[in-house]
């Protein structure tokens, strides 16, 4: 479980194809004592299991599996060598519930239609899959890349965001512009919401 508040950005240093499969190696600022084999961290929204672990400079050096299944319903496919990725460790006992639910169970792919620049801000639409529109509300929580943001407004399968200028310094978010693909997890809520309610 995460709250889509990123504590790193990583650095993809390395790929390795293993039949349909693939292995990534991410180095990042983390103690790689604080890293467990076996533990979970959201990779730019995408739950993965840490399967080793060394010392890389002043930060580690951990390595994921990726499924076939996750390579295709999520942006992990077009990952190349230097890509900046961001990284939640998953929550633990206590700690505070900065941003909202966040599994790290991708639902799909959405798309950068518009970045426009402001002096305090930045304001991005983005375009969801058309199967998950019906979760996305004015006001409500969204997950992309495993930043929790906040809607601003809908219109059919798009919608608005402004980030701050604190989010673009500490993300991926800095770099991102139109026509990038993002991974999306709709609210944990609004899915539970809809299925009640029949929809």
């Amino acid at each position: 479980m995460f709250t889509g508040i990123i504590t790193d950005v990583g650095t993809l240093l390395a790929l390795e194809d293993t039949g349909g499969s693939r292995r990534f190696s991410i180095a990042c600022a983390s103690d790689p004592a604080s890293i467990a084999i076996g533990a979970s961290i959201a990779c730019s929204g995408v739950c993965l299991t840490a399967t080793s672990v060394k010392a890389h400079g002043a930060g580690a050096l951990f390595t994921v599996d990726v499924s076939s299944e996750s390579l295709a319903r999520t942006t992990l496919q077009r990952w190349a060598v230097g890509l900046k990725i961001n990284l939640e460790r998953s929550l633990k006992i206590g700690d505070e519930l900065g941003g909202h639910i966040v599994t790290g169970h991708v639902d799909g792919v959405a798309t950068v239609v518009a970045r426009r620049d402001e002096a305090a801000y930045a304001a991005f639409t983005v375009r969801s899959p058309a199967n998950l529109s019906r979760f996305i509300a004015e006001k409500g929580s969204v997950a992309l890349d495993g930043t929790s943001l906040t809607v601003n407004a809908v219109k059919g399968d798009d919608f608005e965001l402004m980030l701050i200028p604190h989010t673009l310094a500490v993300t991926s978010w800095g770099a991102v512009k139109q026509g990038d693909l993002l991974n999306i997890e709709v609210d944990l809520m609004a899915r539970y919401a809809a299925r009640l309610a029949g929809r």
